[in-house]
């Protein structure tokens, strides 16, 4: 009994004593080893934000600028949805006009004989058309047509003549095999001192079946059709990205050696330009990826909206004033394109490589971690998923962001808002919808 006794009370004694220790001293025991004892420092928790109402969050619209998908106006309500809205992207019209004159270039240098295939004295070329009605697809469309001749003005706009690229009529063309289409016309070219007429044989956009646009599987069925209907008439192929350019590079053109251009500067297809490719657009993603987290970032802090894009910030983030351009009336950000072709291909190979001049880790006192949600249109997209996200990766933690990805279909926005059910969980917002023209489907459930 006495033993009983004697082990109860050494158990409370040190129950006691244990309690006693993790209660608050102003005389700490000393601790032995400090660097073997002390553990590693927990991650901080994201802010709640529970004390901002969801309307006046920072959202940010990126890679689908909110506009009227037929006639291209910007929805400047979306723009203007609370003063900390703004929208990130890429100069689609510098780049529409980028893509087509690296194809006029490229084929101004090519073998007249060898690149007319059947000798007709026609260059025929066809046009994988992304989305219809979204504006950087609407602008790559024009700017081929505009650089090989074939443009038309566009009769929306109640226009008689193509003054600029913006006039240009952007509608595909299903087939046109004689020349008569009224939506395109013959244009001419000159190569090795030969005059030829440029023809857009074919264009459509690529739809699935589902409703998915830009859809890469749908490019590489349209060429097997086209090239049935057309055989060696097909001399070039124009792509209004690099996801439909190289399904059909690798359905046909490949094989067959036909020029291929596309648009995104996908690390496939760059790595493609070496075994034929021809050429494609880069639209900087990493500037672009950084742009996104890094308005947002500062919309959240209350900030200059140019801290560490043009001037540099605390941590010495900045951007070149040559890789990007603010229209203030219109709250815009856009990356500027280059042009990746084989003379420089080599230097674009890892589209997924971080950028060192703005890769540098914010402290935790100036910047503390947020949590934000952001939507990727399409989860098959391959630019989206295997370019931009692996970017938007590289710097959320750089910028203390605690970002939950959600993935749509590429179908529906009720997808993608169906999951922003609790926006009082997030901080802020960034954005990529499905339709240019539903930038309401998003702010509504802020409201």
């Amino acid at each position: 009994m006495k033993k009983l006794f004697a082990l109860v009370l050494a158990l409370a004694m040190a129950l006691s004593l244990v309690a006693c220790s993790s209660s608050s001293s102003s005389t700490p025991a000393a601790d032995p080893d400090p660097a073997a004892s002390t553990p590693a420092e927990p991650a901080p928790a994201a802010a709640a934000p529970t004390d901002v109402p969801n309307a006046e969050k920072p959202v940010i619209f990126f890679n689908r600028q909110p506009s009227n998908s037929q006639t291209g106006e910007l929805d400047m309500d979306a723009l203007t949805f609370n003063d900390k809205t703004y929208y990130v992207g890429f100069d689609a019209v510098q780049g529409a006009e980028l893509q087509g004159q690296m194809i006029v270039n490229y084929l101004q240098n090519q073998d007249p004989e060898t690149l007319d295939r059947n000798g007709d004295g026609i260059i025929g070329y066809v046009l994988c058309i992304g989305d219809i009605g979204h504006n950087d697809s609407i602008a790559r469309t024009r700017g081929a047509r505009l650089a090989l001749g074939t443009a038309m003005p566009d009769p929306n706009q109640g226009l008689s003549e193509v003054k600029g690229i913006n006039d240009v009529d952007s509608q595909p063309i299903g087939t046109n095999k004689d020349g008569s289409s009224t939506t395109v016309q013959d244009g001419t070219i000159t190569i090795g001192g030969k005059e030829f007429i440029v023809r857009e044989l074919a264009s459509q956009e690529m739809k699935n079946n589902s409703g998915a646009t830009w859809d890469a599987p749908t490019a590489g069925n349209a060429i097997n059709t086209w090239v049935g209907d057309f055989g060696d008439q097909i001399d070039v192929v124009v792509s209004n990205n690099d996801g439909m350019g190289m399904a059909v590079f690798n359905a046909w053109s490949h094989e067959a050696g036909v020029p291929t251009f596309g648009y995104d500067a996908n690390s496939d297809a760059v790595a493609a330009i070496a075994d034929g490719y021809c050429g494609t657009i880069s639209q900087n993603a990493d500037v672009q990826a950084y742009l996104t987290l890094r308005v947002l970032r500062n919309a959240l802090d209350g900030v200059d909206i140019m801290t560490g894009i043009s001037t540099p910030d605390a941590a010495g983030n900045v951007l070149d004033s040559s890789v990007y351009k603010y229209d203030e009336a219109t709250r815009c950000f856009y990356a500027l394109n280059g042009a990746v072709t084989a003379d420089n291909y080599e230097s674009y190979l890892d589209a997924t490589a971080a950028n060192p001049g703005f890769s540098n880790q914010l402290s935790e006192a100036d910047a503390p971690t947020m949590k934000v949600w952001l939507d990727i249109f399409n989860s098959t997209d391959n630019f989206l998923n295997g370019t931009y996200l692996p970017q938007l990766e590289n710097y959320d933690g750089v910028l203390n962001l605690d970002v939950e990805y959600i993935k749509g279909d590429g179908q529906t926005e009720s997808n993608i808002t169906d999951r922003l059910a609790n926006p009082d969980a997030y901080a802020g917002f960034a954005i990529n919808m499905v339709k240019t023209d539903n930038a309401a489907a998003y702010t509504s459930k802020l409201q």
